[in-house]
C-alpha cells in the first residue's frame, strides 16, 4: 500500500479530529474533504463508522464551546475580531444575527452548512446569552447531522474517492501542486476582492474625532445608526441625536434621510463594512454626501464620547 494511504490509515481518526477541530477555532482549513475521506475509509471497511462520527463531532463541539465562552466573556469585542479576520467584510456577521433574531439557538443546527458562519454562530450565541445547556444541546446536535452528512456522502461515494485517491497518489507532487495553486488562486481572488473594498471605505471615512468637532460646531450633519436588533441588545446606546434604522430597512426607508445634508453611518463592525456598504447603497439612490464612520460605534465610544441610552 503506498505511503499516502499508510498514513491516512493509520492516522485516520486523529486526523479527522484535528481538521474538523481546526477549523472550529477558526483556522482557513476546510474539514469536509477530510470527512469525504473518512466515509470513503468506511465504505471500504477500514475505518469505524461510530468512532468516526464521535470523534469529529466532539472536536466541533470542543471548539463550539471555546467560541461560545469567548462570546459570553469578552462582548461583541470577539464580534469585532472575526470582523477584522473576515475575507467577507461586507457580510460580517449580518446574516448568523439576522438568523439568531429569527430561530434562536435553533440557528446552530444548520449554521455549519453555511460557509462561514460555522465560526460566526457559537461567540455570538455566547454574546446575545443563549443559556450553555440550550447552546451545548444544538450545537452538538448541529455538529452531529453536520459529520454525518459528509460521512455518509464519502460512503456513498466510496469507490469514486478511493478511484481519485489513487490518481492523485499516481500523480505524485503534481496532483499536490495543482491542489495548492487552485486554494491559493480562490484566497488571493478574495483578498484582493476585500483590499479593494476597503480601499474604497478608507477614501470616504470620517474619524469620531472629526465628527465630534462637525456637531459640536453645529454643522448640518446628520448621523444614521445602521446596526442590528443584536447589536443594540448587546450595547443599547446611540450616538446622542442620531436616526436609527436597521439595516434591512435602508433600502425601503431610504427618502426619510435628507439629500442636503451631510449624511455619517456608523456600524458595530470594525473596518466599517456594514456602514460602506449602506453609503455606496444610498449614493446609489441620489443620496451623495455620504461617510462612513471609522471605527464605528466603538471607536466614538472608546473615546469616551457622549451616548444615550435607548
Amino acid at each position: 500500500m503506498d505511503g499516502a494511504l499508510a498514513i491516512l490509515l493509520r492516522y485516520g481518526y486523529l486526523v479527522v479530529f484535528g481538521a474538523v477541530f481546526a477549523e472550529q477555532i477558526g483556522l482557513p482549513f476546510p474539514s469536509e474533504p477530510f470527512l469525504l475521506g473518512a466515509g470513503g475509509l468506511i465504505g471500504n471497511g477500514r475505518l469505524r463508522p461510530g468512532l468516526v462520527i464521535v470523534l469529529a463531532s466532539f472536536a466541533s463541539l470542543i471548539g463550539d464551546t471555546a467560541w461560545y465562552w469567548l462570546g459570553r466573556r469578552c462582548g461583541p469585542r470577539v464580534l469585532g475580531w472575526l470582523c477584522r479576520l473576515s475575507l467577507e467584510p461586507n457580510s460580517c456577521v449580518k446574516k448568523t444575527e439576522r438568523s439568531f433574531s429569527r430561530y434562536g439557538a435553533r440557528s446552530l443546527i444548520v449554521a455549519k452548512f453555511v460557509p462561514g458562519l460555522s465560526t460566526i454562530a457559537p461567540p455570538l450565541a455566547g454574546v446575545v446569552g443563549i443559556p450553555l445547556r440550550a447552546f451545548i444541546l444544538y450545537s452538538a446536535l448541529g455538529a452531529l447531522v453536520w459529520v454525518s452528512a459528509y460521512v455518509g456522502l464519502g460512503w456513498l461515494f466510496s469507490a469514486q474517492l478511493e478511484m481519485a485517491a489513487r490518481f492523485m497518489v499516481d500523480m505524485g507532487t503534481w496532483s499536490v501542486a495543482a491542489v495548492a495553486a487552485l486554494a491559493g488562486g480562490y484566497l488571493g481572488w478574495k483578498f484582493v476582492g476585500r483590499q479593494r473594498f476597503l480601499r474604497q471605505i478608507r477614501t470616504a471615512t470620517i474619524t469620531a474625532q472629526e465628527l465630534k468637532g462637525r456637531i459640536d460646531r453645529g454643522d448640518d450633519v446628520m448621523v444614521v445608526d445602521v446596526r442590528d436588533r443584536l447589536d443594540f441588545e448587546a450595547e443599547p446606546a446611540i450616538i446622542p441625536g442620531a436616526l436609527h434604522l436597521a439595516i434591512d430597512e435602508l433600502e425601503s426607508r431610504h427618502g426619510e434621510i435628507p439629500r442636503e445634508r451631510d449624511i455619517v453611518l456608523y456600524c458595530t463592525c470594525p473596518n466599517e463594512a456594514t456602514s460602506g456598504r449602506m453609503a455606496l447603497l444610498l449614493r446609489s439612490r441620489g443620496i451623495i454626501r455620504v461617510r462612513p464612520l471609522m471605527g464605528g460605534f466603538r471607536a466614538w465610544r472608546d473615546l469616551g464620547y457622549p451616548l444615550t441610552n435607548l
